[in-house]
Protein backbone atom coordinates (compact mmCIF):
# COMPACT_ATOMS: atom_id res chain seq x y z
CA UNK A 1 0.00 0.00 0.00
CA UNK A 2 1.50 3.53 -1.12
CA UNK A 3 1.87 6.19 0.94
CA UNK A 4 0.37 9.75 0.03
CA UNK A 5 4.50 10.55 0.62
CA UNK A 6 5.32 8.13 -2.25
CA UNK A 7 3.10 10.11 -4.76
CA UNK A 8 4.26 13.35 -6.84
CA UNK A 9 1.20 15.36 -7.12
CA UNK A 10 2.27 18.76 -8.79
CA UNK A 11 -0.52 20.01 -11.04
CA UNK A 12 -2.38 16.45 -10.12
CA UNK A 13 -6.34 16.49 -9.12
CA UNK A 14 -5.81 14.78 -5.96
CA UNK A 15 -9.32 13.20 -4.79
CA UNK A 16 -8.86 12.96 -1.05
CA UNK A 17 -11.70 11.31 0.64
CA UNK A 18 -12.20 12.26 4.22
CA UNK A 19 -14.48 11.71 7.07
CA UNK A 20 -15.67 15.15 7.94
CA UNK A 21 -18.98 13.88 9.74
CA UNK A 22 -18.72 15.99 12.97
CA UNK A 23 -21.16 16.55 15.14
CA UNK A 24 -22.92 20.14 15.38
CA UNK A 25 -25.25 21.89 18.02
CA UNK A 26 -28.58 23.52 16.68
CA UNK A 27 -27.09 26.15 15.23
CA UNK A 28 -24.91 24.56 13.11
CA UNK A 29 -21.90 25.14 14.85
CA UNK A 30 -19.41 22.38 14.93
CA UNK A 31 -18.78 21.21 18.76
CA UNK A 32 -15.73 18.28 18.10
CA UNK A 33 -13.43 18.85 15.33
CA UNK A 34 -10.85 16.32 15.59
CA UNK A 35 -12.07 14.41 12.54
CA UNK A 36 -11.01 17.64 10.73
CA UNK A 37 -7.97 18.35 12.35
CA UNK A 38 -7.00 14.80 12.00
CA UNK A 39 -7.01 14.91 8.28
CA UNK A 40 -4.91 18.18 8.38
CA UNK A 41 -1.28 16.85 7.61
CA UNK A 42 -2.25 15.23 4.73
CA UNK A 43 -4.21 18.44 3.35
CA UNK A 44 -1.18 20.08 4.19
CA UNK A 45 1.40 17.64 2.53
CA UNK A 46 -0.75 17.35 -0.68
CA UNK A 47 -0.76 21.61 -0.82
CA UNK A 48 2.75 21.46 -0.06
CA UNK A 49 3.50 19.34 -2.85
CA UNK A 50 1.27 21.44 -5.14
CA UNK A 51 -1.63 18.99 -5.63
CA UNK A 52 -5.09 20.55 -6.39
CA UNK A 53 -6.56 19.26 -3.86
CA UNK A 54 -10.56 18.15 -4.18
CA UNK A 55 -11.69 16.63 -0.96
CA UNK A 56 -14.88 14.36 -0.20
CA UNK A 57 -16.68 13.87 2.54
CA UNK A 58 -20.14 12.49 3.45
CA UNK A 59 -22.22 14.40 6.84
CA UNK A 60 -25.08 12.07 8.66
CA UNK A 61 -27.95 9.99 6.65
CA UNK A 62 -30.08 11.94 4.31
CA UNK A 63 -30.38 8.44 2.17
CA UNK A 64 -29.83 9.42 -1.04
CA UNK A 65 -31.42 12.61 -1.18
CA UNK A 66 -30.31 16.90 -0.30
CA UNK A 67 -31.08 17.79 2.74
CA UNK A 68 -29.53 21.44 3.75
CA UNK A 69 -28.73 20.43 7.77
CA UNK A 70 -26.82 18.20 5.78
CA UNK A 71 -24.90 20.18 3.85
CA UNK A 72 -20.79 20.03 4.53
CA UNK A 73 -21.13 23.85 4.36
CA UNK A 74 -20.03 24.57 8.30
CA UNK A 75 -16.86 22.16 7.56
CA UNK A 76 -15.77 24.51 4.85
CA UNK A 77 -15.86 27.49 7.15
CA UNK A 78 -14.23 26.07 9.40
CA UNK A 79 -11.47 24.15 7.78
CA UNK A 80 -10.72 26.98 6.14
CA UNK A 81 -10.12 28.95 9.53
CA UNK A 82 -7.74 26.12 10.50
CA UNK A 83 -5.94 26.34 7.40
CA UNK A 84 -5.92 30.11 6.67
CA UNK A 85 -6.55 29.64 3.13
CA UNK A 86 -9.73 29.86 0.86
CA UNK A 87 -11.48 26.44 0.39
CA UNK A 88 -14.30 26.65 -2.07
CA UNK A 89 -17.53 24.65 -1.19
CA UNK A 90 -19.09 23.22 -4.67
CA UNK A 91 -22.38 23.14 -5.03
CA UNK A 92 -22.26 19.34 -5.67
CA UNK A 93 -20.45 16.34 -5.44
CA UNK A 94 -20.69 14.71 -9.21
CA UNK A 95 -21.77 17.02 -12.26
CA UNK A 96 -21.06 18.97 -15.32
CA UNK A 97 -20.70 22.14 -12.78
CA UNK A 98 -18.68 20.25 -10.54
CA UNK A 99 -16.11 19.10 -12.93
CA UNK A 100 -15.83 22.43 -14.93
CA UNK A 101 -14.80 23.81 -11.51
CA UNK A 102 -11.82 21.19 -10.68
CA UNK A 103 -10.80 21.63 -13.91
CA UNK A 104 -10.55 25.27 -13.45
CA UNK A 105 -8.26 25.09 -10.68
CA UNK A 106 -4.71 25.68 -9.39
CA UNK A 107 -1.95 24.38 -8.08
CA UNK A 108 -2.88 24.38 -4.45
CA UNK A 109 -5.85 25.45 -4.13
CA UNK A 110 -8.93 23.39 -2.53
CA UNK A 111 -12.51 22.28 -3.66
CA UNK A 112 -14.71 20.29 -0.94
CA UNK A 113 -16.95 18.68 -2.44
CA UNK A 114 -20.87 18.77 -1.29
CA UNK A 115 -22.02 15.75 0.74
CA UNK A 116 -21.64 12.30 -0.75
CA UNK A 117 -24.63 10.58 0.40
CA UNK A 118 -27.37 13.40 -1.27
CA UNK A 119 -27.10 10.51 -3.47
CA UNK A 120 -28.06 6.94 -2.65
CA UNK A 121 -25.38 5.61 -4.98
CA UNK A 122 -22.69 6.24 -2.61
CA UNK A 123 -23.47 3.62 -0.18
CA UNK A 124 -24.71 1.61 -3.05
CA UNK A 125 -21.24 1.86 -4.76
CA UNK A 126 -23.28 2.06 -8.06
CA UNK A 127 -20.38 2.37 -10.62
CA UNK A 128 -21.99 5.19 -12.35
CA UNK A 129 -21.57 7.58 -9.16
CA UNK A 130 -18.22 5.83 -8.83
CA UNK A 131 -17.54 6.67 -12.53
CA UNK A 132 -18.57 10.29 -11.86
CA UNK A 133 -16.30 10.79 -8.91
CA UNK A 134 -13.68 9.48 -10.56
CA UNK A 135 -13.60 12.05 -13.58
CA UNK A 136 -12.75 14.74 -10.93
CA UNK A 137 -9.27 12.48 -10.19
CA UNK A 138 -5.60 11.82 -11.20
CA UNK A 139 -4.61 10.81 -7.70
CA UNK A 140 -6.85 9.08 -5.20
CA UNK A 141 -5.83 9.38 -1.48
CA UNK A 142 -8.14 7.68 1.22
CA UNK A 143 -7.79 9.53 5.16
CA UNK A 144 -11.00 8.32 6.38
CA UNK A 145 -10.55 5.36 8.33
CA UNK A 146 -13.51 5.78 10.15
CA UNK A 147 -15.67 5.08 6.51
CA UNK A 148 -13.26 2.40 5.51
CA UNK A 149 -15.21 -0.76 6.60
CA UNK A 150 -18.22 0.62 4.41
CA UNK A 151 -17.53 -0.77 0.61
CA UNK A 152 -19.29 2.79 -0.52
CA UNK A 153 -18.11 4.24 -4.08
CA UNK A 154 -16.11 6.76 -2.66
CA UNK A 155 -13.86 3.94 -0.53
CA UNK A 156 -13.91 1.58 -3.26
CA UNK A 157 -15.71 1.84 -6.09
CA UNK A 158 -13.47 4.93 -7.44
CA UNK A 159 -10.41 3.42 -6.40
CA UNK A 160 -10.39 0.71 -9.00
CA UNK A 161 -11.40 3.89 -11.64
CA UNK A 162 -7.96 6.04 -10.62
CA UNK A 163 -4.48 5.06 -11.46
CA UNK A 164 -3.23 6.77 -8.73
CA UNK A 165 -4.06 6.19 -5.43
CA UNK A 166 -2.64 5.98 -1.78
CA UNK A 167 -3.10 6.20 2.07
CA UNK A 168 -3.32 9.20 3.69
CA UNK A 169 -0.91 9.48 7.06
CA UNK A 170 -4.43 9.28 9.27
CA UNK A 171 -5.26 6.11 8.16
CA UNK A 172 -1.45 4.97 8.41
CA UNK A 173 -1.20 6.05 11.32
CA UNK A 174 -4.75 3.80 12.60
CA UNK A 175 -3.38 0.77 11.02
CA UNK A 176 0.29 1.03 12.58
CA UNK A 177 -1.73 1.91 16.29
CA UNK A 178 -3.63 -1.45 15.62
CA UNK A 179 -0.50 -3.53 14.34
CA UNK A 180 1.18 -2.69 17.14
CA UNK A 181 -1.40 -3.30 19.57
CA UNK A 182 -2.09 -6.63 18.19
CA UNK A 183 -0.07 -8.12 16.12
CA UNK A 184 3.27 -7.23 17.62
CA UNK A 185 2.51 -5.87 20.83
CA UNK A 186 4.58 -5.67 24.48
CA UNK A 187 3.30 -8.00 27.07
CA UNK A 188 0.79 -8.45 28.77
CA UNK A 189 -1.79 -7.18 26.54
CA UNK A 190 -5.34 -6.19 27.90
CA UNK A 191 -8.13 -5.78 26.27
CA UNK A 192 -11.19 -3.49 27.71
CA UNK A 193 -14.49 -4.43 26.23
CA UNK A 194 -17.48 -2.50 27.43
CA UNK A 195 -20.43 -1.19 25.37
CA UNK A 196 -24.20 -2.47 25.31
CA UNK A 197 -24.38 -5.65 22.70
CA UNK A 198 -22.34 -8.50 22.98
CA UNK A 199 -23.83 -9.27 19.53
CA UNK A 200 -21.84 -6.21 18.04
CA UNK A 201 -18.67 -7.14 19.58
CA UNK A 202 -18.91 -11.29 19.55
CA UNK A 203 -16.75 -11.08 16.57
CA UNK A 204 -13.83 -9.26 18.00
CA UNK A 205 -14.10 -11.22 21.25
CA UNK A 206 -13.65 -14.53 19.62
CA UNK A 207 -10.90 -12.87 17.59
CA UNK A 208 -8.93 -11.93 20.65
CA UNK A 209 -9.22 -15.20 22.46
CA UNK A 210 -5.71 -16.21 21.25
CA UNK A 211 -4.04 -12.99 20.98
CA UNK A 212 -4.67 -11.52 24.24
CA UNK A 213 -3.28 -12.26 27.70
CA UNK A 214 -6.37 -10.72 29.85
CA UNK A 215 -9.77 -9.93 29.08
CA UNK A 216 -11.91 -7.66 30.98
CA UNK A 217 -15.54 -7.15 29.87
CA UNK A 218 -17.53 -4.97 31.57
CA UNK A 219 -20.69 -2.57 30.18
CA UNK A 220 -24.12 -3.49 29.67
CA UNK A 221 -22.85 -6.81 27.63
CA UNK A 222 -21.07 -8.11 31.17
CA UNK A 223 -25.23 -8.58 31.90
CA UNK A 224 -25.44 -11.38 29.23
CA UNK A 225 -22.24 -13.16 30.26
CA UNK A 226 -23.71 -12.71 33.99
CA UNK A 227 -26.90 -14.21 32.61
CA UNK A 228 -25.33 -17.05 30.85
CA UNK A 229 -23.53 -17.97 34.04
CA UNK A 230 -26.68 -18.19 35.83
CA UNK A 231 -26.61 -15.23 37.89
CA UNK A 232 -29.58 -13.62 37.88
CA UNK A 233 -29.27 -9.81 36.86
CA UNK A 234 -32.94 -8.50 37.61
CA UNK A 235 -33.94 -5.98 34.73
CA UNK A 236 -31.16 -4.73 33.33
CA UNK A 237 -30.55 -5.09 29.60
CA UNK A 238 -29.82 -8.79 28.01
CA UNK A 239 -29.46 -10.23 24.73
CA UNK A 240 -31.52 -13.80 25.81
CA UNK A 241 -30.75 -14.79 22.38
CA UNK A 242 -26.64 -14.79 23.07
CA UNK A 243 -26.94 -16.42 26.27
CA UNK A 244 -25.23 -20.00 24.79
CA UNK A 245 -22.54 -17.92 22.58
CA UNK A 246 -21.95 -15.97 25.96
CA UNK A 247 -21.30 -19.52 27.74
CA UNK A 248 -19.50 -20.98 25.37
CA UNK A 249 -17.06 -18.37 25.12
CA UNK A 250 -16.45 -18.16 28.66
CA UNK A 251 -15.00 -21.71 28.12
CA UNK A 252 -13.10 -21.39 25.56
CA UNK A 253 -11.69 -18.77 27.25
CA UNK A 254 -11.21 -21.54 29.71
CA UNK A 255 -9.61 -23.80 27.45
CA UNK A 256 -7.13 -21.25 25.92
CA UNK A 257 -6.14 -20.03 29.76
CA UNK A 258 -7.12 -16.74 29.30
CA UNK A 259 -8.08 -14.64 32.51
CA UNK A 260 -11.96 -13.21 31.93
CA UNK A 261 -12.45 -10.30 34.55
CA UNK A 262 -16.20 -9.39 34.95
CA UNK A 263 -17.51 -6.75 37.61
CA UNK A 264 -18.07 -8.26 40.60
CA UNK A 265 -20.59 -5.09 41.75
CA UNK A 266 -23.36 -2.42 39.96
CA UNK A 267 -24.52 0.50 40.89
CA UNK A 268 -28.33 -0.39 40.74
CA UNK A 269 -31.24 2.09 39.56
CA UNK A 270 -35.27 1.44 39.74
CA UNK A 271 -35.33 3.07 36.32
CA UNK A 272 -33.07 4.60 33.70
CA UNK A 273 -32.85 8.17 34.57
CA UNK A 274 -30.87 10.88 35.75
CA UNK A 275 -33.20 11.07 38.99
CA UNK A 276 -33.30 7.15 39.30
CA UNK A 277 -32.76 5.69 43.05
CA UNK A 278 -29.73 4.11 42.59
CA UNK A 279 -27.57 1.90 44.99
CA UNK A 280 -24.64 -0.09 45.26
CA UNK A 281 -24.86 -3.88 45.10
CA UNK A 282 -22.79 -6.71 44.73
CA UNK A 283 -23.54 -9.04 41.05
CA UNK A 284 -25.58 -11.41 43.47
CA UNK A 285 -27.87 -9.12 44.80
CA UNK A 286 -29.45 -7.24 42.23
CA UNK A 287 -33.31 -6.50 42.71
CA UNK A 288 -35.98 -7.93 41.10
CA UNK A 289 -36.94 -4.89 38.70
CA UNK A 290 -33.40 -2.96 39.09
CA UNK A 291 -30.88 -2.90 36.03
CA UNK A 292 -27.46 -2.44 36.28
CA UNK A 293 -26.35 0.48 34.75
CA UNK A 294 -22.80 1.40 36.10
CA UNK A 295 -19.68 -0.94 37.31
CA UNK A 296 -19.08 -0.56 41.26
CA UNK A 297 -15.80 0.41 42.97
CA UNK A 298 -14.96 -3.24 44.04
CA UNK A 299 -15.12 -3.57 40.05
CA UNK A 300 -13.40 -0.89 39.61
CA UNK A 301 -10.59 -1.89 42.13
CA UNK A 302 -10.71 -5.59 40.60
CA UNK A 303 -10.29 -3.97 36.76
CA UNK A 304 -7.03 -1.44 38.05
CA UNK A 305 -5.04 -4.93 39.46
CA UNK A 306 -5.75 -6.22 36.36
CA UNK A 307 -4.58 -3.37 34.11
CA UNK A 308 -1.71 -3.03 36.22
CA UNK A 309 1.35 -4.48 34.65
CA UNK A 310 -0.05 -4.16 31.20
CA UNK A 311 2.63 -3.31 28.80
CA UNK A 312 -0.83 -2.70 26.16
CA UNK A 313 -4.17 -1.57 26.42
CA UNK A 314 -7.01 -1.94 23.34
CA UNK A 315 -10.29 -0.55 25.08
CA UNK A 316 -13.40 -0.33 23.10
CA UNK A 317 -16.86 0.39 24.76
CA UNK A 318 -17.71 1.91 28.15
CA UNK A 319 -18.52 0.28 31.40
CA UNK A 320 -21.86 1.94 31.77
CA UNK A 321 -24.57 4.53 30.87
CA UNK A 322 -21.71 7.36 31.32
CA UNK A 323 -23.58 10.05 29.68
CA UNK A 324 -25.78 10.57 33.16
CA UNK A 325 -23.50 11.50 35.84
CA UNK A 326 -24.78 9.36 38.60
CA UNK A 327 -23.94 6.18 35.82
CA UNK A 328 -20.66 7.46 34.85
CA UNK A 329 -18.30 7.06 38.27
CA UNK A 330 -17.33 3.49 36.89
CA UNK A 331 -16.32 4.78 33.41
CA UNK A 332 -14.19 7.74 34.48
CA UNK A 333 -12.67 5.52 36.64
CA UNK A 334 -11.77 3.64 33.69
CA UNK A 335 -10.67 6.35 31.80
CA UNK A 336 -8.25 7.09 34.50
CA UNK A 337 -6.83 3.82 35.03
CA UNK A 338 -6.01 3.62 31.46
CA UNK A 339 -4.56 7.32 31.22
CA UNK A 340 -2.45 6.09 34.37
CA UNK A 341 -0.93 2.27 33.00
CA UNK A 342 2.66 2.59 31.95
CA UNK A 343 1.60 1.04 28.74
CA UNK A 344 1.05 2.03 24.63
CA UNK A 345 -2.87 2.70 25.21
CA UNK A 346 -5.50 2.73 22.46
CA UNK A 347 -8.69 3.71 22.69
CA UNK A 348 -10.99 3.01 20.04
CA UNK A 349 -14.72 3.79 19.44
CA UNK A 350 -17.34 7.07 19.81
CA UNK A 351 -18.34 5.98 22.98
CA UNK A 352 -14.89 5.24 24.30
CA UNK A 353 -13.41 8.45 22.71
CA UNK A 354 -16.47 10.69 24.35
CA UNK A 355 -15.81 8.91 27.57
CA UNK A 356 -12.25 9.60 27.91
CA UNK A 357 -12.76 12.94 26.46
CA UNK A 358 -15.35 13.73 29.52
CA UNK A 359 -12.86 12.28 32.17
CA UNK A 360 -10.43 15.07 30.97
CA UNK A 361 -7.71 12.06 30.39
CA UNK A 362 -7.52 12.93 26.57
CA UNK A 363 -3.64 13.86 26.81
CA UNK A 364 -2.67 10.57 28.60
CA UNK A 365 -3.70 8.15 26.04
CA UNK A 366 -1.18 6.45 23.72
CA UNK A 367 -3.84 7.38 20.44
CA UNK A 368 -7.41 7.80 20.22
CA UNK A 369 -8.87 5.51 17.07
CA UNK A 370 -10.93 8.11 15.09
CA UNK A 371 -13.59 5.16 13.82
CA UNK A 372 -15.45 3.01 15.68
CA UNK A 373 -16.55 0.69 13.59
CA UNK A 374 -13.44 0.06 11.32
CA UNK A 375 -11.96 -0.18 15.04
CA UNK A 376 -14.03 -2.83 15.49
CA UNK A 377 -13.52 -4.50 12.06
CA UNK A 378 -9.75 -4.54 12.92
CA UNK A 379 -10.28 -6.37 16.34
CA UNK A 380 -12.27 -8.63 14.57
CA UNK A 381 -9.18 -9.87 12.38
CA UNK A 382 -11.44 -8.54 8.89
CA UNK A 383 -9.42 -6.53 6.54
CA UNK A 384 -11.15 -3.12 5.87
CA UNK A 385 -13.10 -2.86 2.39
CA UNK A 386 -10.90 0.76 1.81
CA UNK A 387 -7.85 -0.85 2.67
CA UNK A 388 -7.38 -3.58 0.35
CA UNK A 389 -8.35 -1.54 -2.62
CA UNK A 390 -5.46 0.84 -2.13
CA UNK A 391 -3.42 -2.86 -2.93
Amino acid sequence: MKSVRDLHLQGKRVLLRADFNVPMDEHRQITDDIRIRMVLPTIRHILQAKGRLVICSHMGRPKGKRVEDFSLAPVALHLESLLGVKVTLAPDCIGEEVEKMVQKMADGEIVLLENLRFYAGETENDPTFSGQLARLADVYVNDAFAVSHRAHASVVGVVERVAEKAAGFLLQTELDYFHKSMDEPTRPLVAVIGGAKVSSKLGALQNMLGKVDRMIIGGAMANTFLKGMGFDVGASKVEDDLLDNARQFVKAAEAKGLKLYFPVDFVVADRFAADAVTKNVTFRDIPSGWMALDIGPASVILFQEALLDAKTIIWNGPMGAFEIDAFARGTMAMCQCVASAHALSIVGGGDSNAAVKKSGEEKNISYMSTGGGAFLELMEGKILPGVAALG
